[in-house]
């Protein structure tokens, strides 16, 4: 077994980098009575609420909110003509205080909110804003909770899939399979995958899931092979990410006659993180998807220089939440902040691309379509700079 494998247990554990169990907390979409309409821009100094998890016992939430106060603040300190009055409110990683932090916000004049983290949360401060017409532009990057006046600014599968089975049919493949865990995440993935694969022209070549075990894995591997080559599946694209199964998928698959040799590996997650995954054997020559690394590393030294630590990978969406608003109000409208104007085509410049709201709640972001060669990132194609360009 590869070294690696030694670091996996049943059940795999959760994944600490992109916090997938936070931001895709299971919870029950809730209807938002009123679609956020309003929006309206005071002149001068326009009250921006950033709801954050200030408060949190968990000492890695904690540094993640310092994380998205700082790229918030940073982005403040971009911003040119404009003048926001950034006011932070801690929610604790709790829903009811997310809430309660929410209508404190409003009644101190906030005009827009930005976060929470939680999906939850974002259920639950959306419904309190509705009625006061505040749009909410959440973390979350779970789009069964996007509607309303809610939207959502994490990537979403969506986004990601759809990306990466444009590019493999423009590259030849036609008969794409599903590989997913089955817990929301995978099914969620799965849901994106497949519709990704039929809005691009392929054909659905199974789908097969998996327990989230080590295994439930192990069991798997015989029922992909199976339906690989009945299928005759020139691609399989994994849910896993590497703090869960893409190890030990990716080690089993080639053992077992379903190497990179045969079908091209596509993962919904980025490979590249933690850098360790570079190493593996079985993920070279796999095609996942990442923002812009340009613009993304840009950020990345810029926050450590201004605050002496790496950002964590979801502070760049406070920056983003920031600049969107920012450009709005610079636009001079009374109803900068109103669903027509978040939801404008042309979207937003973040610090990891160009993105845009959609009217859904969900959003679209520009995405770079990399591999790994000898344990490198190697970018295959380049994230659009605008929307209606390659990539789109």
């Amino acid at each position: 077994m590869f070294a690696v494998l030694q670091t996996i247990r049943k059940p795999f554990t959760r994944p600490l980098l992109v916090l997938a169990a936070l931001v895709l907390a299971a919870c029950q979409p809730i209807s938002v009575a009123t679609p956020g309409g309003g929006g309206t821009v005071p002149s001068g100094s326009v009250p921006v609420a950033l709801l954050v998890p200030h408060g949190s016992g968990d000492a890695q939430e904690a540094q993640l909110a310092r994380d998205l106060e700082n790229a918030a603040r940073l982005a403040v300190s971009d911003l040119a003509g404009v003048q926001i009055d950034l006011r932070v409110y801690g929610t604790a990683g709790q829903a009811g205080q997310a809430q309660q932090a929410a209508l404190n916000a409003a009644a101190d004049g906030a005009r827009i909110i930005i976060g929470p983290l939680h999906a939850e949360s974002a259920n639950a401060v959306a419904v309190a804003m509705a009625p006061r017409n505040i749009n909410v532009l959440a973390f979350s990057n779970n789009p069964t909770i996007a509607g309303g006046n809610l939207f959502i600014l994490g990537q979403t599968f969506q986004n990601t899939a759809n990306r990466l089975a444009n590019f493999a049919t423009r590259q030849g493949k036609s008969r794409i399979m599903a590989v997913y865990s089955d817990n929301l995440a995978g099914q969620l993935g799965r849901a994106a995958i497949e519709q990704a694969v039929r809005d691009n022209g392929a054909t659905l070549a199974g789908s097969v899931g998996y327990e989230f075990s080590q295994t439930g894995v192990i069991d798997a591997i015989p029922k992909i092979k199976t339906a690989a080559e009945t299928n005759s599946a020139d691609a399989i694209f994994l849910t896993a990410n590497s703090a869960g199964a893409l190890p030990l998928f990716t080690q089993m698959l080639p053992e077992n006659g379903l190497g990179p040799d045969r079908v091209q590996y596509i993962g919904l997650s980025r490979w590249d993180t933690p850098p360790q995954t570079l190493d593996l054997p079985g993920v070279q020559g796999g095609w996942f998807a990442l923002p812009d690394p340009a613009r993304a590393n840009q950020f990345t030294g810029r926050f450590s220089a201004a605050y002496g630590n790496t950002p964590h990978p979801i502070a760049s969406l406070a920056y983003d939440g920031i600049a969107a608003v920012g450009a709005l109000v610079k636009s001079g409208s009374r109803e900068a902040l109103g669903r027509n104007a978040l939801t404008q085509s042309a979207g937003f410049q973040g610090v990891s691309g160009v993105f845009r709201l959609r009217p859904d709640g969900s959003n679209e972001r520009g995405l770079a379509v990399a591999t790994i060669s000898d344990k490198r990132v190697t970018i295959l194609s380049p994230a659009p700079q605008s929307f209606g360009g390659a990539g789109f």
